[in-house]
């Protein structure tokens, strides 16, 4: 009688858990690397909860934390402050899996929602609640969620041609954006000047100002993506063997890609209503993920680490750069993913 021979991954790999149909397997050095993200995040949060017109020392921040800080110290970390770090991460976690799943999709590190023009449809969907309604919080995200899903609907329909193929997807989206682009800037042109700052500031991207009454329905809708993307989690690796490899693999791959795009729009949607378009997160993570982890693949989860880290410490850059001066995230985010684009091109010609 023949026995089944073990797998050979190339590499020491911890096995998770194990079920007659799910073996859940992680390489030593991707638990070494986001563990040591994980870690360098908190450390980063601790730092940032301290940083302000009011300063909190570490050990304060981490005696409110277990709770044993009462008074003052406590509503400042707890009821201002902790908002805004935990929607850096969950935001920042939500981009990063938007990336990996469009770049997966795309098989093109380029593939990324912001490239692809869904930021644009955003901003038009919030610019127009602006221009019609005067703006609000949750009247502009709901107008940015609205439009995000429409610009995604018409990029996948003018795209779909017998499947869906990641270079014309791509082609399509920037076209699709540099469109709304225009709509925006003639949008801006016929509102009301206050309507039209209110516009400028939502588009920059800012997480300040953010308290628990914006958080608790981003982190509600954001794991509720979560629990979607969870049972077709392991997929995203397939499909990036290609059809006829996820085919062979018994896994239908438009389904599979609809599925993945849904869900892919949906994060990016929820991220952009909640602190407006934050460019290059969703570029950036999941590459700089395979790389640190050294995955042939983007990876859902070392992307959301990945994103995490890079928002936060955006963040933190946009809080204290020039203090008492808060900058929008995005306009760091902005230089960071500017400076990453060109590196990223540069490499990819020397591959050339």
């Amino acid at each position: 009688m023949n026995r089944l021979q073990p797998v050979d991954f190339g590499r020491p790999q911890l096995v998770l858990r194990r079920e007659p149909t799910l073996a859940l397997r992680a390489s030593w050095r991707s638990i070494v690397v986001l563990s040591a993200l994980g870690i360098g995040a908190a450390a980063l949060a601790v730092l940032a909860l301290g940083v302000g017109e009011y300063p909190v020392s570490p050990a304060e921040v981490i005696g409110v934390l277990t709770g044993r800080e009462q008074g003052f110290v406590n509503v400042l970390v707890l009821q201002w402050r902790l908002p805004r770090i935990v929607l850096a991460l969950v935001i920042g976690a939500a981009l990063g899996m938007s990336g990996a799943i469009f770049q997966a999709l795309t098989r093109n590190p380029l593939g990324s929602p912001d490239v692809i023009g869904f930021n644009f449809g955003a901003y038009t969907g919030a610019l127009v609640v602006i221009g019609a309604f005067g703006g609000g919080y949750y009247l502009t995200a709901l107008g940015g969620v609205i439009g995000g899903l429409l610009t995604a609907v018409v990029v996948y329909l003018l795209a779909y041609r017998n499947g869906m193929a990641g270079f014309r997807l791509i082609i399509v989206g920037i076209g699709v954006g540099a469109m709304l682009s225009s709509l925006n800037q003639w949008i801006i042109l016929k509102i009301k000047l206050h309507q039209a700052i209110t516009a400028a500031v939502w588009q920059q991207g800012t997480l300040n100002g953010l308290r628990w009454e914006q958080a608790v329905p981003v982190l509600v809708c954001v794991a509720i993506v979560v629990v979607i993307l969870v049972p077709i989690g392991p997929q995203l690796s397939i499909l990036q063997l290609g059809d006829d490899a996820a085919g062979g693999l018994g896994l239908q791959p438009e389904r599979a890609r609809i599925a993945y795009f849904g869900v892919g729009v949906l994060l990016i949607a929820v991220a952009t209503a909640a602190a407006g378009p934050i460019s290059f997160v969703a570029l950036a993570a999941p590459q700089l993920a395979r790389r640190v982890v050294g995955t042939p693949g983007v990876g859902l989860i070392s992307s959301a680490v990945m994103g995490a880290f890079l928002l936060l410490s955006s963040d933190l850059i946009a809080l204290r750069i020039f203090a008492p001066a808060e900058l929008p995230v995005g306009a760091v985010t902005v230089v960071a993913g500017g400076a990453y684009l060109i590196w990223l091109l540069v490499m990819q010609a020397r591959r050339q």
